[in-house]
């Protein structure tokens, strides 16, 4: 859980980060990894409102050979949807990104809250001819835990 704050945006890019590089991931799989979170909190902040505890979630899952990011909010008045902006647009550029960085993305609806939700492709450093397999999840901190699983 992060605050409902423009900083949350940083945090949740450094922490995944983080977690990624330290796990073997390399660094244009991190990258894009990165910037989808980054969208993906931003237009969260952008366009919805906060869960009813005045936060967001954002969590991620990895596996061998992908990472779902995904981010819920209490929702907006508009479904999430790719813009196509002019080129002298200001904004309306965020899930155009997600969508060209991604393998998929969509939007799922539960209760009073509402997911925005991205699979990006994972790449990692070989270690012993294979590689690295890895989890996370978030604990009831909020803070994401990077576990082995194979």
């Amino acid at each position: 859980m992060l605050p409902y704050a423009l900083s949350s945006v940083a945090v949740a890019r450094q922490r995944l980060s983080a977690e990624l590089q330290g796990a073997g991931m390399l660094a244009a799989a991190v990258d894009d990894a990165v910037l989808v979170m980054s969208e993906l909190v931003s237009n969260s902040l952008r366009h919805a409102h906060p869960l009813p505890s005045g936060q967001l979630r954002v969590a991620w899952i990895c596996s061998e050979s992908q990472i779902e990011i995904a981010v819920s909010d209490g929702g907006a008045t508009t479904e999430p949807r790719a813009g196509r902006p002019t080129l002298s647009s200001l904004g309306g550029r965020g899930l155009g990104i997600v969508e060209y960085l991604a393998d998929r993305w969509g939007v799922r609806h539960e209760g009073d809250f509402t997911t925005v939700w991205a699979i990006v492709h994972a790449t990692w450093a070989a270690r012993n001819g294979q590689a690295r397999k890895t989890e996370t999840t978030a604990q009831k901190t909020g803070t994401p835990e990077l576990r082995e699983v194979g």
